[in-house]
């Protein structure tokens, strides 16, 4: 799909840049809102200062995005076929445009009280709510179930990135431990805290590339809906309706990092300092671990192709490295809160996207 055919759609319908500007408010959102979690333990161990880490994640989460289109499209693939919105394909584009001010409402309200909220299950929220609202409106849309689902993969990865996430935090935390027992830590804090900047810069690369391919999905699902709709009208073929791992859409890819390194520029020092200081008092080699593990997790999971959320992987790798010395050492209430907005996020997001999506369908 090339410029001139944008151009076309936007033309024939008004509903598509409305959709797009949505989720480009979405990406902002997330960084400004999500990607602050990548570069929590960093700051919180002081082996950055938050301006110089917020740079820091702004750039890496621009490359995050741009290099991982080119290594791997699952992610977006997996997003874009989560909800399929029949054939009815404007209506589905107003729905699609309610469920993005679902996830912009979310984020804000998390933004406001500072809790560390994921906006990758928002956006997985928002989505479904517009497509329960299609059905309930009686289109011709379906939410795909199954062992091989764009949601059961999301829930395998919200599974998978506990059990790693915390596993694997506790283990490889216990395991430095072991190896640096009889080294002098005045001699080993500097080593961990440029350690921890490097894995501070994964973080955030991961994070563009898990959370970039998502939106790149959204938006070529934006895309889809009004390009089926034109060849529909106009008995032709001649608009992409399916990703299939084109290289053509870099644009894209391009479009989403600018967007998020943007909103990742701004910062979000309260969910910063909530997860980084508010859950556990880490050591800079604990930061390290912290970082290293979910970089690790993360970034397997965008290259198999399954949604995961920055701030979920971020902080049950924190609990993990926090139990592995001490878990009365674990603000476990702060933990429980977090825990609590991740289970709210998914019928919360999913709510707020449905009443707007019954609204658009039925006045639009």
């Amino acid at each position: 799909m090339n410029f001139e055919q944008i151009f076309t759609l936007i033309q024939n319908y008004p509903m598509l840049p409305v959709a797009l500007i949505l989720v480009l408010g979405v990406i902002f959102i997330n960084g400004w809102t999500d990607a602050p979690n990548a570069i929590a333990t960093v700051i919180s161990t002081k082996a950055m200062r938050p301006k110089s880490a917020i740079i820091m994640a702004a750039i890496f989460n621009f490359l995050g995005v741009l290099t991982m289109f080119f290594l791997s499209q699952k992610t977006a693939e997996t997003i874009s076929s989560m909800v399929d919105f029949g054939d009815n394909y404007e209506v589905a584009l107003n729905a699609l445009a309610a469920g993005m001010i679902g996830v912009i409402s979310w984020g804000v309200i998390a933004w406001i009280f500072g809790i560390p909220s994921s906006e990758s299950h928002a956006l997985i929220a928002g989505l479904t709510g517009a497509g329960l609202a299609a059905m309930t409106m009686g289109l011709n849309a379906t939410i795909p179930f199954g062992p091989t689902s764009s949601w059961a993969f999301t829930l395998y990865g919200l599974v998978l990135s506990c059990v790693f996430g915390f596993g694997f935090g506790y283990l490889m935390s216990k395991i430095v431990e072991l190896i640096c027992k009889k080294a002098n830590r005045n001699k080993t804090r500097p080593f961990f805290k440029y350690a921890q900047i490097f894995s501070g810069a994964g973080m955030a690369y991961v994070h563009g590339a898990q959370d970039g391919l998502k939106f790149i999905g959204i938006m070529f699902l934006a895309l889809s809906l009004a390009g089926n709709a034109y060849n529909s009208e106009f008995n032709t073929t001649i608009m992409q309706t399916s990703f299939s791992n084109d290289p053509n859409l870099w644009w894209l890819a391009l479009l989403v990092a600018l967007i998020m390194g943007i909103g990742t520029s701004v910062g979000g020092y309260r969910i910063i300092k909530k997860i980084g200081i508010g859950m556990a008092n880490l050591e800079p080699y604990q930061g390290f671990v912290t970082d290293f593990v979910s970089a690790v997790g993360i970034f397997l999971s965008t290259y198999l192709g399954v949604p995961v959320s920055t701030t979920q992987v971020k902080g049950v790798s924190i609990l993990g490295v926090g139990c592995s010395r001490n878990p009365k050492k674990v603000n476990w209430d702060t933990a429980k809160d977090m825990v609590l907005t991740w289970i709210c996020t998914f019928p919360g997001c999913g709510l707020i996207g449905y009443i707007f999506a019954l609204i658009f369908i039925a006045v639009l």
